[in-house]
């Protein structure tokens, strides 16, 4: 079984290994400690002090404050909702709706149709950092994306409880 050091693990997240380093490690058995090593590089990459109980997104995670609450909360210390709520409906929404829109990212003439297909963009109010894209139909609902559930993640899949604040 192979065990994985703190550094490769910042590697990892940094996504600056080879390819054939990353397949090797997804290929590997997963160690027990991986999980722990990969929220420590994480935690010791933010300016804040809830522990973080699971990665949630890029930019993202799922915290758990002093008063027992658990929240979706960004790199830059902005915090969404309860992460059973959808934190997208807290976030700057900008929508790609017009040819003109979908022009600035795409080659002209190879955009979706707007009528057909919008892009929306979800940025952080706190730091404006990108956090989800998605390409649905301009009707489409606001979907929360995964509810975990953390506690039988923790209790059954880790077996060790969950960090305190």
């Amino acid at each position: 079984m192979a065990k994985y050091d703190k550094k490769r693990i910042a590697e990892l997240v940094d996504g600056t290994l080879e390819f054939y380093q990353l397949k090797e490690m997804m290929s590997d058995f997963k160690d027990p400690e991986r999980f722990d090593l990969h929220l420590s590089v994480l935690q010791e990459r933010v300016p804040w002090d809830d522990p973080i109980l699971l990665p949630y997104g890029l930019h993202l995670y799922i915290v758990q404050k002093k008063n027992g609450d658990r929240i979706v909360k960004c790199d830059c210390g902005h915090e969404f909702c309860d992460y059973r709520e959808n934190w997208k409906l807290e976030a700057k929404i900008f929508v790609r709706n017009t040819e003109e829109l979908m022009n600035e990212i795409y080659p002209k003439l190879m955009s979706p149709d707007p009528e057909w297909q919008v892009i929306r963009e979800y940025y952080c109010p706190g730091c404006a950092t990108q956090l989800e894209t998605e390409a649905v139909p301009p009707w489409y609902p606001i979907l929360l994306d995964f509810e975990p559930d953390i506690d039988t993640f923790y209790k059954d899949w880790l077996k060790k409880p969950l960090p305190t604040a």
